[in-house]
């Protein structure tokens, strides 16, 4: 079984299904489209019923019960894949972790190292799935893929006694929860589901945080250097001065726990234009703090307009 595991985990890996941003349709990615195809097929040949893709890529099924009188559960999980800036395709190998540093890659001479990931400590002696350090390795969320459709096998190959279990399988999750918000609920509806994504081994999350963005466009104004005295307006530099409003201590790598923060996660400029994406998981517990967030993110805004303009 774990090796059927494995097999799934590195099949799905092979399909290339970064989520996009920049893309408003739903999927945004052509390889999403890949993994629902491959996912409904698979999800047919394991005796699931009810298969459908939609036309946004969201795959739904359910694999009818053999026990009367069972709760009627559910499991979600998501296709794509995070864009940070590597490479899109992922190439996984599994190494044993003896609680030294890993080299992931040999002819680019990329290592894991256990003093900036002491997280790994725990698996000492185990077999680990890696990438090979130039791409994420997408275990978010196609480990959760490979472990829903193996217990499905298990199921049926075991003939368990369980109630209905709904399967559902999103797209663009990465890049604001889009697919979900797509989903037809009259095609996945259990008493209660359960979202397979992460943690450590074993562990059930039961609170979710508010979120929000902003995308931010700042248009300078160019000029030769040698003329350009009250005339250039370097679009960088006010990216700068914007970010600066922002309080330093409220962010990703000073927070923890439930504390909100504000995360610039994207910043791309040149000498005509700038581009910052901002996230707000601000604050994480009582949803109107979020709409707080908001309109000091807004207030920061404005208030910077006011500065720009008497500039």
């Amino acid at each position: 079984m774990q090796q059927q595991l494995i097999d799934r985990f590195f099949r799905y890996l092979a399909i290339s299904s970064q989520s996009d941003a920049s893309n408003p349709s739903v999927p945004s990615s052509q390889g999403q489209w890949e993994m629902a195809k491959l996912l409904a097929k698979e999800l047919q040949e394991l005796g699931v019923q009810e298969v459908e893709i939609d036309q946004h890529a969201n795959v739904t099924g359910v694999l009818k019960g053999t026990k009367t009188n069972a709760t009627a559960i559910g499991f979600c999980a998501h296709m794509d894949t995070v864009d940070v800036a590597l490479s899109p395709h992922i190439t996984p190998q599994i190494q044993t972790f003896n609680g030294q540093d890993l080299q992931l890659n040999a002819e680019k001479n990329i290592w894991l190292k256990v003093a900036e990931h002491p997280e790994i400590l725990p698996y000492q002696g185990q077999e680990i799935i890696f990438s090979d350090g130039t791409s994420v390795l997408g275990a978010d969320n196609k480990a959760a893929i490979a472990n829903i459709m193996t217990a499905l096998s298990m199921i049926k190959q075991n003939n368990i006694a369980t109630g209905d279990i709904y399967i559902a399988f999103v797209p663009d999750e990465e890049i604001g929860l889009r697919g979900a918000k797509l989903l037809d609920l009259n095609k996945f509806k259990p008493q209660f589901a359960y979202t397979i994504d992460c943690c450590e081994l074993g562990e059930v999350v039961y609170e979710n945080f508010n979120a929000a963005s902003a995308s931010i466009t700042i248009q300078g104004v160019s000029a030769h250097p040698m003329s350009a005295k009250n005339v250039l307006i370097n679009p960088i530099l006010v990216a700068q001065d914007f970010i600066a409003l922002f309080d330093r201590s409220q962010t990703p790598e000073c927070t923890e726990n439930k504390e909100g923060y504000w995360w610039f996660n994207y910043f791309e400029a040149n000498q005509s234009q700038a581009e910052l994406s901002l996230a707000l998981r601000f604050e994480i517990l009582i949803k109107p703090n979020l709409s707080n967030a908001k309109l000091s993110s807004n207030k920061q805004y404005n208030k910077f307009n006011s500065v720009i303009q008497e500039r």
